[in-house]
């Protein structure tokens, strides 16, 4: 027969609290990078059509406005989805 395995023991307080606060947001890690690629993407795209059209060349207005919403958004979800502490 196996041995039988001593009675429950109660988990460390602060590996409890990490595996709850990873129930509750799984994939942070992950989301955060692609929240951050994006942003670098957008914010790129900006700096590329700004110096375009610094430079004389021409530039559509909706794409300028496309990448300017592109960095708020993409910004915007990096922002909302930083850590916070848990008595706020």
């Amino acid at each position: 027969m196996a041995p039988q395995s001593s009675p429950r023991q109660p988990l460390d307080p602060e590996l409890r609290r990490r595996l709850l606060l990873e129930a509750r947001t799984p994939w942070r890690g992950l989301r955060r990078a692609l929240w951050f690629a994006l942003v670098a993407s957008a914010a790129l795209g900006l700096a590329t059509m700004a110096m375009r059209s610094s430079a004389g060349g021409e530039v559509a207005s909706t794409d300028l406005l496309i990448q300017g919403g592109a960095l708020l958004l993409f910004g915007g979800l990096l922002w909302f989805d930083r850590n916070r502490s848990s008595d706020s």
